[in-house]
């Protein structure tokens, strides 16, 4: 087993990790003003807090976690709620394998990306592109310096740079900006690539334009 899985599924064996909390992160209920529900998937979902505000906004809403406990909780919060949600084990670079499957239309990322291993986070991106249509957007938050600690994991934050060589035969960066500090861990950075399709070039811009608007 990876170091960073036994780390995360000790972490929810333990309780609750300072990470994860009941409520939904302020950046997605900020991303889901005003928009249309569609097709939405939650990596690294933990106990699924961001998954069931979608879904109570009437998104065919899906979360992904290694942590069997962090799912665990996530559907019997489901459960208890009424609310249609779904939750997978799954490791987020091998997606396909665990049985996610359809086209998504929005991929959140908050906090999960930035840990993975750089040998791995090639992975990450054609399993993301093989599940989103064009046009998609993917919103990806993380720390962008973290501590040296961070090291025992492989975990290397995430940069402008890092995803542009990833994730750039299939997404375009449309915009970045900082959502704050996160402590001693560094400085929390949300970034917004979109699918590429033929006529990505104005939408992009447009749609840009809009979420920089949203963030003011």
């Amino acid at each position: 087993m990876r170091i960073d899985s036994l780390f995360y599924r000790l972490a929810y064996r333990s309780g609750t990790p300072r990470w994860d909390s009941t409520e939904p992160r302020p950046e997605l209920t900020e991303l889901a003003k005003g928009r249309a529900p569609g097709r939405a998937l939650d990596l690294g979902c933990g106990t699924g807090s961001d998954v069931l505000y979608l879904a109570s906004l009437g998104w065919d809403a899906t979360g992904v976690d290694f942590a069997p406990r962090a799912i665990a909780t996530a559907r019997s919060r489901a459960a208890a709620s009424g609310s249609p949600a779904g939750f997978t084990v799954g490791d987020v670079t091998r997606l396909r394998e665990a049985g996610v499957g359809g086209q998504f239309d929005l991929v959140i990322d908050i906090g999960c990306y930035h840990a993975i291993p750089a040998r791995l986070r090639d992975s990450y991106a054609a399993e993301v592109a093989a599940l989103t249509v064009p046009g998609a957007d993917l919103y990806l938050a993380g720390i962008a310096d973290p501590p040296a600690t961070w090291r025992l994991l492989s975990a290397d934050g995430v940069s402008a740079g890092d995803l542009h060589r990833r994730f750039g035969t299939n997404f375009d960066l449309a915009d970045q900006r900082t959502a704050g500090p996160a402590g001693r861990a560094g400085r929390f950075v949300l970034y917004h690539l979109i699918r590429k399709h033929p006529s990505s070039g104005p939408a992009l811009a447009v749609r840009s334009a809009r979420w920089r608007a949203g963030a003011a």
